[in-house]
């Protein structure tokens, strides 16, 4: 385990590490497994958790919406879900995880997508509008962003049309 084997070299009695973690490790993050893994190993870790902003508070508030509409629920997802229909029903979900634009699913549809990455970060993007209006402006974006950057977290909320 190899943040086991740093923290054992680099770390003498009575000095402290840390694991910093962009977002929230409440949502599909794996630090604190890797922490309760290297307890399981015999090290002796306090944790301690100072949450964050998550991306997804972070997505409405930099578009300034809420995630979901007066009596409507939301779903927190990933692409991979998405991708096995889990969304097909939904009126409000909000989407992480995705490398393989799941969002393009809803272009056929009325739906509008709110688009972010980098949230939070002076480095921050965003695209919305009508999927099907917005679609190849997300792709062109979020493309020379990944090129900028070497990498990519992006963030999207779906809403759907309210049903009569």
């Amino acid at each position: 385990m190899a943040y086991a084997r740093l923290f054992a070299e680099h770390l003498a009695d009575g000095e402290s590490g840390a694991f910093l973690v962009w977002g929230d490790p409440a949502l599909y993050d794996g630090t604190l497994g890797i922490v309760e893994r290297m307890r399981g190993a015999g090290m002796d870790l306090q944790i301690e958790v100072i949450p964050g902003i998550s991306a997804v508070q972070a997505l409405a508030a930099a578009h300034r919406i809420a995630l979901n509409r007066v009596g409507e629920s939301v779903t927190v997802t990933t692409g991979r879900r998405v991708a096995a229909g889990e969304a097909d029903g939904l009126s409000n979900f909000v989407v992480m995880l995705d490398n393989h634009a799941q969002w393009k699913r809803f272009a056929s549809e009325e739906a509008l997508i709110y688009w972010g990455a980098y949230l939070g970060t002076a480095d921050e993007v965003l695209v919305a509008g009508q999927v099907a209006e917005v679609k190849d402006e997300i792709v062109r974006v979020r493309r020379a962003a990944q090129d900028r950057h070497g990498w990519i977290m992006d963030t999207y909320l779906i809403r759907r049309p309210e049903r009569g």
